[in-house]
């Protein structure tokens, strides 16, 4: 008996399939099927007269010609109970890229259609079994760079950062019906709008709106990484710097001035948020073109970057340099071995947090790696529970500028009618964000950025 017939919420009644595992080759191999046909799919291909839900069949998977293409398990989710909330098959193979598009081209024989990107994902979303950031999540988990972008991706995929945003649209939302509320009886003798301490409670929304906005940023930036540029005079230890961090040899070393010529990229991991460094050319004036094509690219990966370091020889003669970018957050002191200066922070009234370090010992390294942190707002980054993209911080600026605007007419009138509507429009803000509120374009979108197969 086939099992009942699904009623997914899907763009479309198709049943869609994909190889689910990583291109390249390995030892087990996913084909994944989803929709109403993926039960009597599964049956034909495995030539099985049932398949029981959730349990994890042995058996050949067949050609047209009832040729055996490969064997392995065949598992059956029967719906709502799978992870796109209809009928899903999985087809568990060998890990050949042959074979498995092979299996594959036998699942479309029977039926299927191929799986655009993030399609799976997409649907379990219609279907109400996650919301849009925890799909976002799936993608994030997929991507993630170190060990903290992992957990913070778990645990939005887990619904943290999807509760968050609930408690406080819940908030919001509160304060807008208590509104609306004194405004459909204005014959009562209370002043409603007066005695529910609304301006306080829109002060307690706005403090609670920025601690999420903060927690998000810091969010976005370990999951989507940051940039950190170092710059400074020729010979200032910049490229010795950068082969400490990172921990390789990424940057030539010499003692000849000019020798880095063109930006030199490479990856660190820095207290968990995964970093791009870029060692640039010397600032000075130069009459080599090859060299002052170098400072001119320097300088533009100054305006690009998240974090601009400026580095600094004490020991050296004054030259030709370049003036200090006025938009560096954070000097570097470097050869402190040479010069005997203590490694660490200094605190000797500098305009800026300031760093002695060694290059070439390694002394005054963790001091400088906590700055970074700081100067990139995630000396805390630990405590970030849940990962983020832009397109949530956006929404949540929006949401606080229009709670900050009611805010302020609100102080200015006393009336509630504009009130009423700023918080209606910060609650659909809110609602953007998990998918309450949402368009196809924006979905399209979103998922079209996804693996194909999840």
């Amino acid at each position: 008996m086939l099992p009942a017939k699904p009623t997914p919420r899907s763009l479309d009644s198709d049943t869609i399939a994909a190889i689910a595992t990583a291109p390249g080759k390995g030892g087990i191999g996913v084909v994944r099927l989803s929709g109403p046909k993926a039960y009597a799919i599964g049956l034909k291909i495995t030539q099985r007269q049932q398949l029981q839900p959730r349990y994890a069949h042995y058996a050949d998977f067949f050609s047209r010609e009832n040729e055996s293409l490969d064997n392995g398990l065949v598992l059956f989710f029967e719906a709502p109970h799978s992870f796109t909330g209809e009928h899903v098959v999985e087809l568990q193979g060998h890990g050949g890229p042959v074979v498995l598009q092979m299996i594959l081209n036998r699942c479309t024989e029977l039926g299927a259609r191929r799986a655009r990107p993030g399609e799976f994902s997409e649907r379990a979303f219609l279907n109400e079994k996650l919301d849009l950031l925890q799909a976002e999540a799936i993608a994030d988990l997929i991507n993630a760079q170190t060990q903290t972008a992992v957990r913070q991706a778990q645990a939005s995929l887990r619904g943290r950062f999807s509760q968050e945003i609930d408690q406080f649209a819940r908030s919001v939302l509160a304060l807008r019906l208590y509104i609306e509320a004194a405004i459909d009886f204005p014959e009562e003798e209370i002043d409603f709008l007066a005695e529910g301490h609304v301006a306080e409670q829109l002060l307690a929304l706005v403090d609670q709106g920025n601690t999420l906005l903060l927690q998000a940023r810091r969010g976005q930036l370990i999951q989507g990484g940051a940039s950190i540029v170092l710059v400074g005079e020729p010979n200032a230890g910049k490229s010795s710097l950068m082969n400490a961090l990172v921990g390789n040899d990424s940057s030539i070393v010499t003692d000849i001035p000019g020798t880095t010529r063109d930006l030199v990229k490479d990856m660190m991991d820095l207290g968990g948020v995964p970093v791009s460094i870029t060692d640039t050319a010397g600032l000075r004036d130069s009459n080599d073109p090859i060299e002052s094509e170098g400072v001119k690219r320097a300088l533009a990966e100054i305006e690009r970057a998240d974090l601009t370091v400026w580095v600094c020889d004490e020991l050296a003669q004054p030259g030709q340099a370049l003036s200090q970018p006025t938009n560096a957050q954070l000097k570097v002191i470097t050869k402190c071995d040479l010069s005997g200066r203590t490694p660490g922070n200094v605190n000797d009234k500098v305009a800026m947090p300031t760093v002695a370090i060694s290059s070439v010992t390694g002394e005054g390294l963790d001091d400088l790696k906590t700055s970074l942190l700081a100067q990139l707002g995630l000396h805390d980054s630990e405590d970030t529970l849940f990962s983020a993209r832009e397109r949530h911080i956006e929404a949540l600026h929006k949401t606080q500028a229009l709670l900050q605007t009611g805010l302020e007419n609100f102080n200015q009138t006393g009336a509630g009618e504009l009130l009423a509507e700023d918080l209606k429009v910060a609650h659909q803000s809110l609602g953007s964000i998990t998918g309450e509120v949402t368009s196809d374009d924006l979905l399209g979108h979103i998922f079209s950025q996804f693996c194909i197969g999840k």
